[in-house]
């Protein structure tokens, strides 16, 4: 029974991360109607490091030392995961359509299995291969609606890079997560994380504000960015680290396909998006492909 249990609570995360990660998307369709992209992403960090910060003060200060060591990798990691991976799919939101956007960022798990298997020899099996399969067929009928014309009529832009540049961020920001063993606790990580994420962002925000578009601190503003702090922000980033402690880089990359399931049902349920039965069959086939991917990971995490 307790073995049970350890192999249920980190397999859960798989799902229950996405409910968070997947409010971005919110964020992205309400926000961005009242904050600036590059804004957005620079106050939402600063904001989660503000919150943080009193809670891991003391225990920074006692490991100064430790972050003098750390810093070059937790400013990697800030400006990996909160810099690119937050402020580059607004940025493409102004040019793509919401197709590309979506068929371009489910790349991110296929650059980790690659990338975790060439430079960090982590092993790939046919089920995981079948699995990953699956869940992108299952997405890529959720994204173009059931309708495979659509992708006959698809037309690239600049934005596609801003996807590609962020799939590619995310799978760097999760593999060198995983890989690299921090001697700081997640909480004080993640603090130090989020500073760097918008020291990252501060000359492009800079040069948002001079030469692009001005943010106007209204009450929106402020509702937005703190919504975007706490619930895509520090509880769907602390989950994805303590999932990837369990289950590893790969698999943990999984939660990017349910991410899109849920993102369908938040546009159902609070943008009058219609569910239709594409939605259904890809939510079937991405559910089936998760199972597939981590039948082969229950006896790690069992270890």
């Amino acid at each position: 029974m307790k073995n049970l249990k350890s192999d249920i609570f980190p397999l859960s995360l798989l799902f229950i991360q996405p409910i968070f990660m997947a409010s971005n998307l919110v964020v992205a369709r309400g926000g961005v109607e009242f904050v600036p992209p590059i804004s957005l992403a620079f106050w939402r960090w600063t904001v989660v490091f503000l919150i943080l910060l009193p809670f891991t003060y003391v225990t920074l200060k006692d490991n100064f030392h430790i972050i003098k060591q750390e810093y070059k990798k937790l400013f990697f990691l800030g400006s990996m995961g909160c810099g690119v991976c937050g402020a580059f799919p607004f940025l493409a939101g102004e040019t793509t359509t919401v197709t590309n956007m979506g068929i371009i960022y489910t790349s991110s798990p296929v650059f980790i299995i690659l990338i975790s298997y060439f430079f960090f020899h982590e092993k790939i099996n046919s089920t995981k291969v079948i699995g990953l399969i699956t869940c992108l067929i299952g997405v890529f009928i959720i994204i173009i609606k059931g309708n495979f014309e659509i992708l006959i009529d698809l037309k690239f832009t600049i934005g596609d890079l801003w996807m590609l540049a962020a799939a590619i961020g995310w799978a760097l920001y999760s593999i060198y997560l995983f890989y690299w063993k921090s001697k700081l606790k997640i909480f004080d990580r993640f603090t130090l994380i989020s500073l760097f994420g918008a020291l990252s962002l501060l000359p492009f925000y800079i040069c948002e504000e001079l030469f692009f578009k001005q943010t106007i601190f209204v009450q929106e503003f402020y509702l937005w960015i703190i919504f975007a702090a706490i619930s895509p922000g520090i509880i769907a980033f602390t989950l994805y680290t303590i999932a990837q402690k369990k289950l590893g880089a790969s698999l943990t990359g999984f939660t990017l396909y349910i991410f899109t399931v849920y993102g369908a049902i938040y546009g159902y349920f609070l943008f009058d998006e219609k569910f239709e039965n594409y939605h259904i069959v890809g939510t079937i086939l991405v559910f089936f492909g998760v199972y597939l991917a981590r039948k082969n990971n229950v006896k790690k995490v069992k270890k």
